[in-house]
């Protein structure tokens, strides 16, 4: 059977990638999982500069998932490629770079640093991160703000663009036309939906950001809707995520028009689902004798 997709002339072995942020770069799961396995590895955001991030506590279990308001703490693009890529280079896997700033010159100056990095297949900017300059509303709430930075990026990018949509907004797919328009590769979502969680024994928030990103089997039932109501809006390839635990719930969002799909939440559960998702969809198309697997992606009716 084949296994593989193509997004934008690049060629993964399987559908099954890694969620930014929840993966470190590879390295931190390298001991529970081959990733040779993994059709990318979608790595933690990177910025041209050192972020601390937000103050602690930034994560809270909730029912079905869990909040997080890391605040994209990273260690910047120099030990971004210094460290990371060449640990990323032993495997034979895709590398997707995801990609946060506070401007749009941060995103370009980072795109341009690893159009320079020929192990970077793609770059996923994420436009959930809070635009300085527009009164700290995130790049993907307007779809102007969504629009130029897409079109800016794509002029400065060496590798194909896939844009991360938010999916705290009124109309997702006015969001992925607006991408697609600017001349975006191809469109992940969703990222994660903002929430809150109160300890009511100490009377405070349980983040200090007081809001969080929810993540986890509670969003997949939001995340398979936009997934579907994007893949009917546009014609670019679409990587679907949002609460994947299991090889069934990949296998819908494939159904619902995700060529791909990425894995976030679950692998701070269990740090060996990533594997166990491309097996089970192996064997999903082994039971019930389909030879593609890109027999799947739309096939819902």
């Amino acid at each position: 059977m084949n296994t593989k997709v193509t997004i934008a002339g690049v060629e993964f072995k399987n559908p099954v990638m890694t969620a930014s942020g929840t993966f470190g770069s590879g390295m931190e799961y390298s001991e529970f999982v081959d990733l040779n396995r993994l059709g990318a590895v979608v790595t933690k955001g990177v910025a041209n500069v050192p972020w601390p991030g937000n103050p602690t506590p930034r994560v809270a279990e909730v029912y079905g998932g869990m909040l997080n308001a890391i605040g994209l703490q990273n260690p910047g693009i120099d030990v971004f490629c210094g460290r990371d890529l060449p640990f990323l280079r032993q495997y034979d896997t895709k590398v997707i770079v995801n990609v946060c700033g506070k401007t749009v010159g941060d995103y370009v100056d980072v795109a341009e640093r690893l159009g320079e990095e020929s192990s970077v297949a793609m770059l996923e900017i994420n436009v959930s991160c809070p635009n300085v300059k527009e009164g700290a509303i995130a790049f993907g709430q307007k779809a102007d703000a969504l629009f130029r930075i897409t079109s800016e990026v794509k002029k400065h990018a060496r590798q194909p663009v896939i844009m991360k949509l938010s999916p705290n907004v009124t109309d997702i797919t006015e969001m992925a036309r607006a991408a697609e328009a600017a001349g975006a590769d191809a469109l992940s979502l969703i990222n994660t939906i903002t929430g809150m969680k109160i300890d009511i024994q100490r009377r405070t928030f349980a983040l200090a950001n007081k809001t969080g990103g929810l993540s986890g089997p509670a969003i997949k039932p939001v995340a398979v809707r936009m997934v579907y109501q994007t893949a009917q809006a546009v014609k670019i390839p679409i990587i679907g995520m949002g609460g994947i635990a299991t090889a069934e719930d990949a296998i819908e969002f494939l159904l619902a028009g995700a060529t791909a799909v990425s894995i976030g939440a679950m692998n701070f559960v269990n740090p060996y689902v990533t594997v166990e998702v491309v097996e089970g969809i192996e064997s999903y198309l082994e039971r019930w004798g389909i030879e593609d697997v890109r027999e799947l992606i739309g096939a819902v009716r």
